[in-house]
């Protein structure tokens, strides 16, 4: 069996890739390898469950519950939620396991599975690599000790989530949004439901979009994967700014006044700022990835503070966070993680301190994102190729070469799989945007060739 977890969990295309048994078999694998692990020594164990929208969910959650339950996990079932407040609500009730069913930003055939460890943290590398082993073992015949009678799990429904999560958003907020008129495109997503609650009673008037989800039309043209629709409603209705979040809600995309985006690298700096203004951004250091812009780096250094990158993908920003104590990290992509206040990518609460910088300042979200300048990224997806062969094709490597070569000291190129996604994702960055894209072209031309 190759490996299921991919960076963000396990996903597919629901009832074909991912189906219920599956979802049933990793969460008994998850129970048992947290039990051995000593998660649960010492009490009766409880699991925080949520998913968003998407129709297959409902089908997934029941199968999660019944193996949580199975194995003796008590069920405290939240309903839609985006996952940074599964995240938070499995820390926020003491519970010993979090489990959202999502895909996040992919189309509304696929799904996934994330877990997350007691205290609302993804579970590590390792750990994910155990419930693998006892997953196939069980799916192969293994016998596993099941629980009777009262052993098994319960299984309630927890309805004060929503409010235990817009409480928390709303008690890290340095100011209120009062003035503001905000455009909130929620993606049909886990969302639609928090986010406006939020801002709201944060004080901003709101014109909301993609917010009718109907378990199908999740991130359907909508999102912060399809931002025209934002930057029309932020024009039609003269909006300060406008706010995207993706299906599970844990990244967040902006659009200023003049229908500009404002991507995940300037949210980052627009942040990385207010919070070194408050004391605090901890020993005045960020992490982001190495797909961040350059001119992000160049900001952060002429403001004076320090970039750490890792590899790409949250849990690797994460890691690198909690290891040496950092407040602020993040993706271009959209995942901002404020460490004080999440265990995970939140794009409400990153939206909304966002916001809270507009309002406080006085000044416009275009002003404010100006402390960088972006240089031209171009970044073309490459499906259908052998994704684990990136690192190995001697014929991929002479043409990396060669388009450093060429960009110099200007430039980068960074060839990565997807974690989440059967791709490669070239990227390309340049003095030149038509540079740029000739050199991207190029490069997605030789990775078909070498990879195909």
């Amino acid at each position: 069996m190759g490996r299921l977890f991919g960076t963000d969990g396990v996903r597919g295309v629901a009832n074909a890739d991912l189906t219920a048994e599956m979802a049933l078999g990793l969460s008994v694998a998850a129970a048992h390898v947290l039990a051995e692990a000593g998660t649960f020594e010492g009490h009766r164990p409880t699991a925080v469950v949520g998913r968003d929208p998407r129709a297959s969910g409902e089908f997934l959650e029941a199968a999660v519950v019944a193996g949580l339950a199975s194995a003796g996990v008590d069920v405290l079932r939240v309903g839609v939620l985006p996952t940074p407040a599964v995240a938070h609500l499995t820390g926020a009730l003491g519970a010993d396991l979090g489990v959202m069913l999502s895909a996040s930003h992919n189309a509304m055939p696929d799904n996934g599975i994330k877990f997350f460890a007691r205290g609302g943290h993804k579970l590590a590398d390792e750990l994910e690599g155990r419930i693998e082993a006892v997953y196939d073992a069980h799916r192969h015949g293994e016998p596993w000790q099941r629980p009777t009678g009262a052993g098994v799990g319960r299984v309630r429904d927890y309805e004060a989530g929503f409010e235990t999560y817009v409480t928390h958003l709303l008690s890290v907020l340095p100011n209120r949004l009062d003035g503001l008129k905000i455009v909130l495109d929620e993606a049909h997503g886990a969302a639609a439901g928090v986010s406006p609650e939020a801002f709201s009673r944060a004080g901003a008037t709101l014109v909301t979009i993609g917010a009718e989800p109907d378990g199908l039309n999740i991130n359907d043209g909508c999102g912060s994967t399809h931002l025209d629709l934002l930057k029309a409603a932020v024009l039609e209705h003269g909006a300060d700014l406008g706010i995207a979040h993706d299906g599970d809600a844990d990244r967040c995309l902006a659009v200023d006044h003049t229908g500009e985006e404002v991507d995940g690298d300037q949210i980052l700096a627009v942040l990385a700022l207010a919070m070194r203004e408050r004391s605090a951004l901890s020993a005045d250091t960020v992490v982001a990835t190495v797909m961040s812009n350059l001119g992000f780096k160049l900001a952060m250094e002429q403001a004076g503070i320090r970039l750490v990158q890792t590899a790409v993908g949250d849990r690797y920003v994460l890691e690198e966070m909690k290891e040496h104590g950092y407040a602020l990290g993040g993706e271009q992509s959209g995942h901002v993680i404020i460490l004080d206040h999440a265990t995970t990518g939140d794009g409400t609460l990153t939206g909304l301190l966002l916001a809270a910088r507009v309002a406080e300042t006085g000044r416009a979200l275009r002003e404010l994102a100006s402390v960088m300048d972006r240089l031209p990224q171009v970044l073309v997806n490459v499906p259908d190729v052998d994704r684990s062969r990136v690192g190995t094709s001697a014929d991929l490597a002479a043409a990396v070469g060669e388009a450093e070569r060429e960009l110099g000291q200007t430039g980068r190129v960074l060839l990565r799989p997807s974690g989440t996604e059967p791709l490669v994702r070239v990227m390309v960055e340049a003095a030149d945007i038509d540079q740029a894209r000739t050199v991207a072209g190029r490069l997605a031309d030789a990775v078909k060739s070498a990879l195909g």
